[in-house]
């Protein structure tokens, strides 16, 4: 069997863009508008050393939203988003913006675990040239437990999660404290995703919580969690395979028994033709009682009698 690639964040990453349209971010305590598309990270670069940028959105408004994962809260990091946002405007000009008016709103999201609480941070950044407002959520405001208990009674009833619950759940694992924690609760939430019944909802869960939980999981639980995502999308397109040979068998056998019916049909039309021929019939008579029959057929028969 082919090894699948399961390091490759391109393919969780895309999943999740398919399915992040028209959520919300606001079940984490940020008031934006919702997603309208999910754009691609590969920003152009300033410095060498610059890292990748976690998530880039579209929103509904029109503005973009930088979103950045953080564990701990560094007044340093705050010139990583302003290359961010840097390299992001060039972009902008790169594919014909050239003019400042052009450019979308831009808003940085930094999301921090449950590690941080919000009076240990600063949402502006002040140097006087230059002023940085970033738009802080805090996971710390979600009651860890209480959320997972909640998840797994409605998944174990087969109950569907609303959009709301599934955005909860790609982050249930930044809700607690301490990397080992998080880690344990990567593991129980994959074994519960595994339960839910709609597969779409379940892939996205499970490659949510890969992206959102990428600088904490451990590389065989990522490693397990991106392989059960390729399994089940090779099987989703498995069913739908068979569903559409179904489909195709059935509309076959719709049309071969249309035939069958037909074909019974015209021999009977040919069978009462030669009866009444028999007897004398002509053939303005026979068009007369058999419907949809022409002369010319007539006419072929009565030859084929004389013959």
């Amino acid at each position: 069997m082919t090894e699948i690639a399961y390091q490759n964040k391109d393919i969780t990453s895309k999943i999740l863009g398919e399915n992040l349209k028209h959520k919300s971010f606001a079940v984490y305590g940020i008031n934006v508008p919702r997603i309208c598309q999910v754009l691609p990270t590969n920003l152009p670069a300033i410095e060498a050393n610059e890292l990748r940028l976690d998530n880039l959105f579209l929103l509904e408004d029109g503005s973009l939203a930088l979103v950045d994962y953080e564990s701990d809260y560094d007044q340093a990091d705050k010139v990583k988003y302003l290359n961010y946002i840097t390299r992001t405007v060039k972009r902008c000009f790169e594919e014909g913006s050239t003019r400042a008016a052009e450019v979308p709103k831009i808003r940085m999201i930094v999301i921090y675990t449950a590690d941080i609480k919000p009076e240990k941070t600063q949402a502006i950044f002040d140097v006087g040239c230059l002023q940085l407002q970033t738009e802080e959520a805090f996971l710390s405001i979600i009651d860890s437990e209480k959320t997972e208990i909640q998840l797994e009674e409605k998944i174990k009833n087969g109950k569907p999660l609303t959009e709301e619950e599934q955005m909860k759940f790609i982050i249930l694992p930044l809700t607690y404290q301490g990397k080992e924690e998080k880690q344990k609760c990567i593991q129980r939430c994959f074994a519960l995703a595994r339960e839910v019944e709609d597969v779409k909802v379940q892939t996205f869960i499970l490659s949510g919580m890969l992206v959102f939980s990428d600088k904490v999981v451990t590389r065989e639980d990522s490693k397990r969690i991106r392989e059960w995502i390729m399994l089940t999308k090779v099987g989703q397109l498995f069913e739908e395979e068979k569903l559409e040979y179904a489909k195709k068998a059935v509309e076959e056998a719709v049309l071969e028994v249309r035939k069958e019916a037909e074909e019974a049909t015209e021999k009977e039309k040919r069978n009462t033709a030669a009866k009444l021929l028999k007897k004398g019939f002509s053939t303005a008579e026979i068009l007369e009682v058999i419907e949809g029959m022409t002369a010319e057929e007539v006419e072929k028969l009565r030859g084929a009698k004389r013959d």
